[in-house]
């Protein structure tokens, strides 16, 4: 009888968009079993959607976790939308998104074991505020003043 496997790393994810499309960041928040914090980034992308930047935030997420050999993951974002497109009750039509569910789907093949849940952005404080600071981050290298 095969046994479970072990979780091994909690990931937060978040995106933001400043005008939707406009300057636009990822944050991600990596916490191990225990809870404690593993890793965590900010990333500004350019200018884009909310929608690319939760991808983006989950993308780098992943690519964390795998360069951390983690294979057991439960991802929590914000993003209802993104969460129930992972979950195949959403189809992916956006032209935009295709390619980023494309390579999501790809890292999530690579792991042992992956969940993804919605929760309210209440519980997802620090991935909203670094995805925040990623897109002001972006605002600043695009060159836009306040």
């Amino acid at each position: 009888m095969a046994t479970e496997p072990k979780l091994q790393a909690i990931l937060y994810t978040d995106g933001a968009s400043l005008g939707n499309p406009g300057p636009a960041g990822a944050g991600f928040v990596l916490k191990g079993p225990g809870g404690q914090t593993i890793a965590e980034r900010a990333i500004a992308l350019g200018e884009t959607t909310v929608g690319v930047a939760e991808y983006r935030a989950l993308i780098a997420g992943l690519s964390e976790v795998l360069s951390r050999e983690l294979g057991c993951v439960r991802v929590f974002s914000d993003s209802q939308f993104m969460c129930r497109q992972l979950q195949g009750k959403y189809r992916v039509r956006a032209a935009a998104i295709k390619p980023l569910y494309e390579w999501t789907q790809k890292l999530i093949q690579r792991l042992e074991r992956f969940e993804i849940s919605h929760i309210d952005r209440e519980h997802n404080t620090r991935a909203d505020e670094l995805a925040k600071q990623g897109a002001e981050k972006a605002k600043e290298q695009l060159g836009q003043s306040s």
